[in-house]
């Protein structure tokens, strides 16, 4: 495509001398700019990505793909209803759950939760849960022992068999009015699910326990959770799982549930992806600046070759492979280090925390405790390709002004 002759003026130009100086620093902008738009675009989408993924596996792992419930009431007969979704088709299992609000006093300190009842047994269903516990394990959940997460364990001062204090929102009723139910359990465990919400907020505690605390009958539950063999087949799985309650109870699956947080992140993602691809853009205006500078500087050259026999053709050529390269290099520059930062962000995040003393990454704001970050490969193909062809294109003006220039002008002007 280029010859010697080409490519060895072309790398020539890129070369600054004395006289050009001020052309290669505009070019020299122009590569840091590039770069620095490749990398960022990179490592912010990795993690826009890998924050998504996370916050989705905690989501699915915690809570059932699809659930069923009955606005305002209790379900009924839920052992008659799990044996009958368990055989809908795409049905991996469901489970019974009773989730409610509750008051928690303990050392003085007294805040709102969210109880989830749940079957050991089914816990074990859970490897996002089952697998967080730092202290105790889902075993020693019976009776009136409960796990609860590490933030709320160090906001309460809670050990291991420490006692805490439960007050429902619902009282009983009796000839003196409306008197709070209130319970004391153990702690049993303290987990560590990775997400702020659950590890400050959720207490998980026996079924029968929670239906005591609740008041709810024993064949009763706040709701089903199903899980799918495969997450591909959720909307036929869930116009199966309706089909098969026939009206008697409300199906909605975890995008419904979620569903204002999931189009957040989908927005800020193409938003940031857009605003972070005009630097790259304005990356390529300054190439196109160099260049046109560089032509012009050059026209006396341009007209000797053109006078020598140098086709129109090659100095098209010439100067697109000069404003190329600029691109081209910067891109697979910033590519890589996108990706080396994007492979080891949480390591340079405790660095950066190091050395400045401050937080900047909270979980409390950001849900994870962890900064995290996934490269999509098939992504990063694509900005490196978008920046490549937006380079190119920048230098198709400039190199068109040089084939066009007439040699006799050019001679003249020199």
């Amino acid at each position: 495509m280029f010859n010697p002759f080409e490519r060895l003026l072309a790398f020539r130009y890129l070369r600054a001398r004395k006289a050009e100086g001020f052309v290669s620093v505009i070019a020299t902008f122009s590569f840091l700019g590039i770069l620095l738009g490749v990398a960022t675009l990179i490592i912010v989408m990795s993690v826009m990505n890998g924050f998504r993924a996370e916050l989705f596996d905690r989501i699915l792992g915690l809570n059932g793909h699809i659930n069923v419930y009955v606005p305002g009431q209790p379900l009924e007969d839920y052992k008659d209803l799990v044996k009958k979704i368990e055989k809908t088709e795409g049905v991996s299992f469901a489970f019974p759950t009773i989730e409610g609000q509750a008051l928690v006093n303990a050392n003085g300190t007294a805040s709102g939760v969210v109880v989830r009842g749940i079957r050991a047994e089914d816990m074990a269903l859970k490897p996002v849960l089952k697998d967080s516990f730092k202290m105790g394990n889902p075993a020693l959940l019976v009776g009136n022992r409960v796990a609860i997460g590490n933030k709320m364990a160090e906001r309460l001062r809670l050990q291991i068999g420490d006692k805490l204090l439960l007050t429902a929102p619902k009282g009983k009723q009796t000839p003196f009015g409306n008197i709070p139910r209130s319970a004391q359990f153990e702690v049993a465990g303290v987990f560590d699910v990775g997400m702020h919400e659950y590890n400050n907020n959720f207490i998980f505690m026996p079924l029968p326990a929670a239906q005591g605390f609740f008041d709810f009958d024993t064949s009763d539950v706040s709701m089903l959770e199903i899980f799918l063999a495969n997450l591909n087949d959720l909307e036929k799985a869930k116009l199966a799982v309706y089909k098969a309650m026939d009206g008697m109870a409300n199906v909605y699956d975890w995008r419904d549930a979620n569903s204002s947080f999931v189009n957040a992140l989908e927005v800020e993602r193409n938003v940031m992806f857009l605003i972070l691809t005009l630097i790259i853009i304005v990356a390529a205006f300054n190439i196109i600046s160099s260049m046109i500078m560089l032509v012009k500087d050059k026209g006396p050259d341009i007209a000797i070759m053109r006078t020598m026999g140098a086709s129109s053709g090659s100095m098209l050529k010439i100067f697109i492979l000069t404003g190329a390269s600029i691109g081209i290099a910067g891109t697979v520059i910033g590519a890589g280090l996108g990706i080396a930062f994007a492979l080891n962000i949480e390591a340079i995040r405790g660095v950066l925390q190091t050395l400045t003393g401050t937080e900047l990454f909270s979980s409390e704001i950001y849900f994870l405790t962890q900064l995290p970050a996934k490269i999509d490969w098939h992504e990063v193909a694509a900005i490196i390709c978008t920046s490549i062809i937006i380079s190119v294109l920048a230098t198709i003006y400039p190199a068109w002004r040089a084939a066009k220039l007439d040699p006799v002008e050019g001679l003249r002007y020199g």
